[in-house]
């Protein structure tokens, strides 16, 4: 008679676990080739691909990773209001003033405190970047929580 690794190597969809009285405990079935309906769509991407690893659901196209509770709640992270450090309101269009020098990534350049930025652009539920804007001709993003309402 074969034994067990064996077996599983014949029939990869029959996975199999050696419990600690030396029987056969046949674990949960693998993946079958069908998409599950239940699950929702990516919140990056869209995709209708996701799928459960442990508590996480996850996209295998953009490689995102969310819980599954937060899903399944039905509150979306769009709903919140975007605030600045003060705690006003932002909207699309506003002009906001930097309250803290900022080095930007990769360059010595520093945005020197009080700088003004005009007709800013807000990104919801994607990372802690919550605003795009143009500064002095380049196109950047910035943390909400470094600006404050003009």
């Amino acid at each position: 008679m074969p034994c067990s690794c064996l077996n599983a190597l014949v029939n990869p969809r029959r996975r199999q676990r050696l419990t600690a009285g030396g029987t056969i405990d046949s674990g949960p079935p693998l993946y079958d080739g069908e998409v599950n309906e239940t699950l929702p769509p990516c919140p990056e991407c869209s995709s209708e691909l996701t799928y459960e690893m442990g508590a996480l659901l996850v996209c295998p196209l953009c490689g995102h990773e969310w819980a599954a509770e937060a899903a399944s709640a039905g509150e979306p992270a769009q709903d919140a209001a975007i605030t600045d450090a003060h705690g006003s309101v932002l909207a699309d269009g506003d002009s906001v003033t930097i309250i803290k020098d900022l080095k930007l990534k990769g360059s010595s350049t520093v945005i020197k405190v009080g700088t003004k930025v005009r007709g800013i652009r807000l990104r919801q539920g994607v990372g802690d970047h919550d605003i795009e804007c143009r500064i002095e001709g380049v196109s950047m993003q910035l943390k909400s929580g470094v600006v404050k309402k003009a």
